[in-house]
C-alpha cells in the first residue's frame, strides 16, 4: 500500500462522523486511484538517487517489438536468419584462418581484411542472437544494461568498418596506380597505423556519443520499434531536448560514413582511370579484378548504410526500414566472406592448399 492511500486513509479517519457516507466512499476510491497511478508509475520508471536534475530512466525493461507483426511467421524468419548468422560466423572465421595459415596471403589486403572480419563478427553477434531468441518468444524483453552494451559495440564496430573499407581502398589505389612503389608506401608500419586509427576512431567516437546518449533522462514509452537498440529508436525515448546530440550525430555520420564512402569513391575514380589507361585488355581485366572483391563489398555496404543513416525516412513504412536495417546489419555481413572467396583467386587457392593438407595429414596419420 503506498504512502498516498495511507494518508488518504489517515485524514478519512480523522474526519469521523462529519464526513458523509457517500462522500467517505468517494474519497476512499480517489485514494485507491491515486495509489494505483503511483504504483504504476513507479512500475515505469526509477529515479536516480542523488541526482540533483532528477534524471529518470525507464525501467531497467524494454520492449523491442522488432517483427512482431509477422506472428506465426517469425519461426521461418528463424530459420533463415539462423543459417545467415551461422554463414556469417563460419565464413569469417574461415577467413581469418586462411589468411593466418598461408603465408601467401600476409598481404595488406589481407591483413586489413581479418580486422575487417573480426568487426563483422563482432557486429553480427550484438545484435543477432538477441534476435533469434526475441523470434521464438512473445514477450520480446531487453535490458536497459544489455541495449547500451548492445549500442555500444554496434557504434564502435560500424565506425571501424567504414575506416577500413576506405584503407582497403587506399591499399587498392597504391597497388594499381603506384604499383613500383607499393611495398614501401604499403609497409607493415603503415598497414598497422591504419587498421589501429580504424579502431581508434570507432572507439573514441562511438563511446562518447553513447555516453552522451545515455546521460539523459529516458521518460518515454519504453517499447522500441525495431528488432535491436539503435540511435534513432533510443532517442525517442528521451524526455530532454535532443538537438543538440541530434545534429552531433548526424555530423558524425557525414564525416565518418558519407566522408569515407567519398574517400573510396575518389580511390576508384583513380583506379578507374590508370587501368582504362592500360595498353592491354588482358592487363586492363587482371587490374579491376585486383580490386573487384572490395568494390563489391564497399557498395553492398554503403548502400545499405546510406539509405538507413541518411536517406530521410519522410512516406517509409515501419516495415521497409526494418527490412533494411536487416540487410545492413545481418545480410550484408554474411556476404563478404562469400564474396572474398568466390572472386578472388588467391584466396581460393589457399583454401584449396589447407584442404589438401589437411587432408595428407589424415591420410599419413591413418
Amino acid at each position: 500500500m503506498t504512502q498516498q492511500y495511507l494518508v488518504a486513509i489517515y485524514v478519512l479517519t480523522l474526519a469521523g462522523d462529519t464526513v458523509e457516507c457517500h462522500e467517505r466512499n468517494s474519497f476512499v476510491t480517489l485514494a485507491k486511484t491515486v495509489a494505483q497511478t503511483t504504483n504504476q508509475s513507479s512500475c515505469w520508471m526509477t529515479s536516480s538517487e542523488g541526482d540533483p536534475g532528477g534524471n529518470q530512466i525507464i525501467s531497467n525493461v524494454l520492449f523491442l517489438v522488432g517483427f512482431s507483426y509477422l506472428k506465426e511467421l517469425q519461426i521461418l524468419l528463424f530459420v533463415v536468419l539462423l543459417v545467415i548468422y551461422l554463414l556469417t560466423l563460419t565464413g569469417n572465421l574461415l577467413v581469418i584462418l586462411l589468411i593466418k595459415l598461408n603465408p601467401s596471403l600476409h598481404t595488406p589486403m589481407y591483413f586489413f581484411l581479418v580486422n575487417l572480419s573480426a568487426s563483422e563478427i563482432c557486429f553480427t553477434s550484438s545484435v543477432v542472437p538477441q534476435l533469434l531468441a526475441h523470434l521464438l518468444v512473445e514477450e520480446k524483453t531487453i535490458s536497459f544494461a544489455a541495449c547500451a552494451a548492445g549500442m555500444y559495440v554496434n557504434a564502435i564496430m560500424g565506425l571501424t568498418e567504414c575506416c577500413l573499407l576506405a584503407a582497403m581502398a587506399y591499399d587498392c589505389y597504391v597497388a594499381i596506380c603506384h604499383p613500383l612503389h607499393y611495398t614501401t608506401i604499403m609497409s607493415v608500419r603503415v598497414c598497422a597505423l591504419l587498421a589501429g586509427t580504424a579502431w581508434a576512431i570507432g572507439i573514441s567516437v562511438g563511446v562518447p556519443l553513447n555516453t552522451w546518449l545515455f546521460s539523459l533522462p529516458f521518460c518515454g514509452s519504453n517499447r522500441i520499434q525495431h528488432f535491436f537498440c539503435d540511435v534513432p529508436p533510443v532517442l525517442k525515448m528521451a524526455c530532454a531536448d535532443t538537438s543538440q546530440i541530434k545534429a552531433v550525430a548526424l555530423m558524425v555520420t557525414v564525416v565518418f560514413i558519407l566522408g569515407n564512402f567519398l574517400l573510396t569513391l575518389l580511390s576508384y575514380i583513380c583506379i578507374t582511370s590508370t587501368i582504362l589507361k592500360l595498353p592491354s585488355a588482358e592487363g586492363r581485366r587482371k587490374a579491376f579484378s585486383t580490386c573487384s572483391s572490395h568494390l563489391t563489398v564497399v557498395t553492398v555496404f554503403y548502400a545499405t548504410a546510406l539509405v538507413t543513416y541518411l536517406v530521410p525516412n519522410t512516406g517509409s513504412t515501419t516495415e521497409s526500414d526494418l527490412l533494411i536495417s536487416l540487410l545492413n546489419t545481418i545480410v550484408s555481413p554474411a556476404l563478404n566472406p562469400i564474396i572474398y572467396t568466390l572472386r578472388n583467386k588467391e584466396v581460393k587457392r589457399a583454401l584449396r592448399r589447407t584442404v589438401q593438407k589437411s587432408s595428407f595429414s589424415h591420410l599419413w596419420r591413418n
